[in-house]
């Protein structure tokens, strides 16, 4: 059995009961988060790219539990040289303590801006994530593409963790069409309401993609699942 934690935004926590997985924590200046990063203890953090709202309080949490923090190569080498320990990937799977990881494409940019200068992180990501016996997909921050067609054939999808605000990633309308390529047994929707210019109607979402035969649900943020 899976928990699923929803942090607000991108965020989740993953556990199988031994390992802990964090995806981009941004909770500090996250106004809809319910808890706070010190209260945090991941085994693992995965960074799909380096925007302020994903990378968020990674490197902190990382370097108070000691946690691993698993990104795209020029993102891990940031938070290596932060302090923080890393393993750096491209796009490709790896076997981890806890479980199977491919690391997948996504349509977006990747930057943080120190001083004043904008530094150039990498290829933005998502993962596919084989944990506790199940397989969970956070597209990360992307536009739609055809390759998840690929994604939802080659991968057991119990879960597919899909952006919805538009503007910067995929709106409703493109969200759906997605789910449609994935397959997957549940799709919940992220990355929406955060911000004014993400603002949507994510229960209007779900309706819509039950309407094509998927299952799907909205989490309020601090609410967790059993997959």
């Amino acid at each position: 059995m899976l928990k699923l934690q929803y942090l607000g935004h991108a965020a989740f926590s993953l556990t199988d009961g031994k390992y802990v997985l964090l995806i981009d924590p941004f909770i500090s200046g996250n106004q809809l988060a319910k808890v706070e990063a010190e209260e945090l203890n991941p085994t693992h953090i995965l960074l799909t790219h380096g925007h302020g709202d994903h990378l968020g309080d990674a490197i902190d949490i990382a370097k108070r539990t000691g946690a691993l923090i698993i990104a795209p190569t020029e993102l891990a080498n940031y938070c290596e040289n932060k302090g923080a320990r890393s393993h750096a990937m491209y796009m490709g799977t790896y076997h981890f303590d806890f479980g199977k990881l491919r690391m997948t494409p996504a349509w977006h940019g990747s930057s943080i801006e120190e001083k004043g200068t904008s530094i150039y992180l990498g290829t933005p990501c998502g993962y596919v994530i084989y944990l506790g016996g199940k397989c969970v997909y956070h597209a990360g921050d992307t536009g739609i593409f055809g390759d998840m067609a690929l994604i939802g054939r080659m991968n057991p999808l119990d879960c597919a963790l899909l952006p919805i605000g538009g503007n910067f990633t995929m709106d409703p309308e493109e969200a759906l069409e997605a789910a449609l390529m994935l397959k997957p047994k549940l799709v919940i929707p992220m990355h929406f309401n955060t911000f004014p210019v993400i603002k949507q109607d994510a229960k209007q979402f779900v309706k819509d993609v039950e309407k094509k035969g998927l299952k799907a649900l909205t989490l309020a943020p601090g609410e967790s699942i059993e997959i």
